[in-house]
């Protein structure tokens, strides 16, 4: 039982992450093997299992994320009768789909948005193509505070929390000089994170200055999206592209590099802009829903268009040789992100709406 009153169960595929939950957040957790893939046979078997689990354990609210879950635990939580009923749209797959995909995958976001109760996007840019594309009636979407999933612990992700020593230590490690203008990507190394262009507006970057170096923190996905194997190439021949794979802490990389580079087709609310940020680094994003909100341009960051290497090449040189642009931006970077995504004030909205919601269906608080 949470200090407000709720029992919480965490339902997820199983993995390290879900023992994780389980140990970190003190939750009881329940594995239901869910796919990324569109898989009818293995999605059914899903979402049977999870209407079982529901029929056992009877919960007031569901709250589902990720479009598989949301299809799995909003249908299943509504076949079971389950009277609160809430999903959290952080991204949505579907914007690069086409053709036949594209249709199925529409169909399954609309069914998902029909069984929930509410569906909470969680950033602007989402709510509006939500609504343009008629996925469902204006009156069931809501933005939870300034947007974000789950806002981002500040204290957490902080400059102070990664010391001087632990810093030389890693860039000891990687081998990058002092002297070095260090870019970072943090996520999955996969086409629609924008790697392709990437790579290719840094490997000419790096023809041209020497001390510059790009950091790649994340998984390579060679099944979903895979990268061009002329990006793998430069990845694995230029000495100043390094790749560290998954890191479960990513704050000694962002403490050890200058700028965020993120220039993905589509997101919801990245939660790496906003740990970057929290980190004291200003960022150059894609002008995509989620990048566009966190980043003000010229601010604290800089917008550029998607899947285009030039104009990333361009802000990457900006960002390096305009030194007062740069310190300009790094100075407001932590603040605006404590002053509207600090963890703590998403989570007391959302148990706001919870509380509300449960008043609105007669529940005891």
């Amino acid at each position: 039982m949470s200090k407000q009153g709720f029992e919480v169960v965490g339902v997820s595929s199983q993995g390290q992450e879900l023992d994780d939950v389980n140990k970190e957040e003190g939750i009881p957790v329940i594995s239901i093997e869910m796919t990324r893939t569109i898989a009818p046979l293995k999605d059914l078997k899903s979402l049977w299992d999870f209407y079982k689990l529901c029929k056992k354990e009877n919960p007031v609210i569901v709250h589902s994320h990720t479009p598989k879950a949301g299809i799995v635990g909003m249908l299943g939580a509504k076949l079971a009768g389950v009277p609160i009923r809430l999903h959290t749209v952080a991204g949505l797959p579907l914007m690069e789909a086409k053709g036949a995909k594209r249709k199925i995958l529409d169909f399954v976001e609309k069914l998902t948005y029909l069984s929930a109760t509410k569906v909470y996007p969680n950033s602007k840019g989402l709510y509006d193509f939500i609504l343009q594309n008629k996925f469902v009636d204006k009156k069931k979407l809501k933005i939870i505070g300034n947007g974000s999933s789950n806002g981002i612990n500040t204290s957490f992700f902080s400059p102070k929390q990664v010391c001087k020593e632990e810093q030389i230590q890693l860039k000891k490690e990687l081998q990058i000089l002092d002297d070095d203008f260090v870019f970072v990507f943090v996520g999955r190394l996969v086409s629609d994170k924008g790697i392709n262009e990437l790579v290719t507006a840094f490997s000419k970057l790096s023809k041209e200055k020497g001390n510059i170096k790009l950091l790649l923190v994340g998984p390579f996905e060679s099944d979903l999206n895979p990268l061009e194997n002329e990006t793998l190439n430069k990845i694995d021949n230029n000495r100043n592209i390094i790749s560290v794979g998954f890191q479960k802490d990513v704050r000694p990389y962002f403490a050890i590099a200058n700028v965020l580079t993120f220039p993905s087709y589509r997101e919801g609310f990245p939660n790496v802009v906003m740990q970057a940020g929290a980190m004291g680094l200003p960022s150059i994003v894609s002008n995509i829903n989620g990048c566009n909100e966190i980043i003000e341009e010229g601010i604290n960051g800089i917008i550029i268009p998607v899947k285009n290497s030039t104009v990333i090449y361009n802000a990457m040189q900006r960002m390096m040789e305009d030194e007062d642009f740069y310190k300009k931006l790094k100075a407001n970077a932590r603040e605006m992100i404590m002053a509207r995504y600090e963890q703590s004030l998403v989570w007391n909205v959302l148990l706001e709406e919870y509380n509300t919601l449960l008043k609105e269906k007669g529940y005891a608080i």
